[in-house]
């Protein structure tokens, strides 16, 4: 596929690495001439230096072949009139945007997708509040990934010490879950590399465990590979109130006691103003004395959400060493990220993958019902719908025994009505069938697209 990416930032530069890597004929256009030669030093694309809304620009890196468009630049004005061009000018069949405004979000979301500039808008901000808010929602997760409208969950989670199933064999999962609920070992990460999840697999300590279970039994699960010390969230402090912050904010403070920390007094004012029943603060999130003020040792989870990484890490840090049980960090820099998690910090989040996996949703080939993205990008989670018919398909009719998967991809589930039908080898696909894997090398996706693909169609 002929892909142009407007952008080379850190969203653009993750979209091209990503889809690269699987045979893409793929065009950067930036205005910063030595980001572009950096990206490609690093993966074989093209690229194109000046401003991506301009039709000369787009045609000299190749729009009026290009079949799909991707504009993340910085400026939502630049995202919307490179699509407009794309559409009337070089008829591009499909543009997707990156809009972090919520009145063009409104705008694109009325709009007719097939006629609209903008076939689908992605918001990060929207995007990073939602992964944040689910993890406030469920203490001691990792991640926490939605499939099926939210009726199932990929969650991971820590093994630690004195849980019920560390030192034993996965199989032994069902054992102690309760009568009706089920769940599935998707993948295992330890000390950083790929476990493949068999029964006999043993549970260590420090293991990075991905399962997948009906949303209701998610929590029953987690006590199984986790102590039983986890209290529900009460009371938040959040530090920093630009969009993600506030959005946090409003989207929470109607379940939990939210405190808003931002040091712009302008700025706090115009937050207190926009939300009801929140405690907006004036000053600066690392002040060792305000946090003491504040009760950070009371305080259950602290989200430190700033447009800078360094003050967001040290911050979240001195809010762990006063006593606060849960710290989460927004870190731009995927080195940051890996430096600090699971450490004095324990959840790291990058606003790029998260939003990379909902863009690769949108952009990929066949476009998959959801594709989220994990491991700092090493390896994806994604949900397939099944199409066509036992003659026209390779996996209809078929057990999932019978599947030549690729290796280290492994089949957690399948969604078949409201029901989860957890993935044991005897399971049998049948059209319309949400079929739930888990890719620990993204580079295999092409074998696991073109599986799906032939005789199907994704959502």
């Amino acid at each position: 596929m002929k892909i142009l990416i407007l952008g080379a930032g850190q969203v653009g530069t993750s979209v091209a690495s990503a889809l690269a890597s699987e045979n893409n004929d793929i065009t950067v256009v930036d205005t910063d001439h030595q980001r572009l030669r950096d990206l490609a030093e690093k993966l074989d694309i093209r690229t194109v230096v000046g401003h991506a809304s301009l039709p000369d620009v787009l045609a000299q890196a190749g729009a009026e072949e290009t079949e799909l468009l991707v504009a993340v630049t910085s400026s939502d004005e630049v995202n919307l009139i490179a699509c407009q061009v794309a559409q009337h000018q070089f008829r591009t069949p499909t543009r997707v945007a990156r809009l972090r405004e919520a009145q063009y979000l409104d705008v694109a979301a009325l709009a007719d997708p097939e006629h609209s500039a903008v076939n689908a808008a992605i918001s990060p901000e929207q995007l990073v509040c939602r992964h944040v808010e689910r993890l406030i929602e469920y203490p001691g997760a990792l991640q926490v990934l939605d499939f099926a409208e939210g009726r199932v969950q990929l969650v991971a989670v820590r093994a630690v010490p004195g849980g019920a199933l560390v030192g034993h064999e996965i199989r032994e999962l069902r054992e102690h879950l309760p009568t009706g609920v089920d769940a599935r070992v998707a993948a295992i990460f330890r000390k950083g590399r790929p476990v493949q999840p068999e029964g006999n697999t043993v549970i260590e300590v420090d293991d990075e465990v991905f399962f997948l279970a009906e949303r209701k039994h998610i929590l029953t699960v987690m006590a199984e590979l986790r102590r039983v010390d986890a209290r529900p969230a009460r009371r938040l402090l959040i530090a920093g109130g630009g969009n993600i912050g506030r959005n946090l904010a409003r989207s929470l403070e109607g379940r939990y006691s939210v405190k808003v920390l931002e040091r712009s007094r302008e700025r706090a004012r115009g937050i207190a103003e926009d939300l009801l029943n929140s405690i907006v603060l004036v000053g600066d999130c690392a002040d060792e004395d305000l946090l003491r003020e504040e009760n950070i040792d009371q305080t259950d989870v602290y989200c430190a959400m700033t447009n800078d990484d360094e003050a967001n890490i040290l911050s979240a840090m001195l809010a762990k060493r006063m006593g606060c049980p849960r710290v989460i960090s927004l870190i731009n820099r995927p080195s940051y990220a890996e430096l600090v998690e699971g450490g004095s910090i324990d959840i790291a989040v990058s606003p790029q993958l998260v939003t990379l996996g909902a863009l690769l949703a949108h952009i990929r080939e066949g476009a998959p019902a959801r594709v989220y993205s994990l491991r700092r990008g090493a390896a994806e989670a994604i949900e397939a719908v099944v199409r066509g018919d036992a003659r026209t398909s390779r996996v209809i009719g078929r057990a999932l025994d019978e599947l030549e998967l690729p290796p280290g991809t492994t089949i957690g589930g399948i969604v078949r009505g409201d029901k989860l039908l957890i993935a044991h080898h005897d399971v049998v696909i049948e059209p319309g069938d949400h079929v739930i894997l888990f890719v620990m090398d993204k580079r295999e996706m092409a074998r696991v697209s073109a599986l799906f693909q032939t005789g199907a169609t994704w959502l």
